[in-house]
């Protein structure tokens, strides 16, 4: 499991409104095509700089080509991430605060010790 690529998605994604709608339209190609391009770059470094091991759990990829952020929070990714990369994709589709009241409900199941969020 790997947390930091979890959020590593979710904070890259957040940071770019053509990745947002590219993930709201296409979610499963979109983390197919962020897996074999992305996941392995150095953030804030030259193109030169890069990983070759980081990919994506089986569990880890399924949840986020679902949307599935109770999944993702289960999984570990930081819910400030998850939060504000769904409201952008997703509180156009609700009334003022309509998309955070049913983030807050879908989590409303998770008990503390809350899952451990760190890297």
């Amino acid at each position: 499991m790997s947390k930091y690529l979890l959020n590593k998605f979710l904070f890259t994604v957040d940071r770019d409104p053509e990745l947002v709608e590219r993930y709201r339209e296409d979610p499963r190609g979109t983390v197919e095509w962020w897996e074999a391009d992305y996941a392995n770059r150095l953030l804030s470094c030259h193109g030169g700089e890069a990983s070759t091991w980081l990919r994506f759990e089986d569990a880890e990829r399924e949840a986020l080509a679902g949307h599935d952020y109770p999944r993702l929070f289960e999984l570990g990714a930081h819910p400030f991430l998850t939060l504000t990369l769904f409201i952008a994709m997703f509180e156009r589709d609700h009334e003022p605060m309509g998309f955070q009241t049913e983030y807050a409900r879908r989590l409303a199941h998770m008990t503390m010790p809350y899952p451990d969020i760190a890297t």
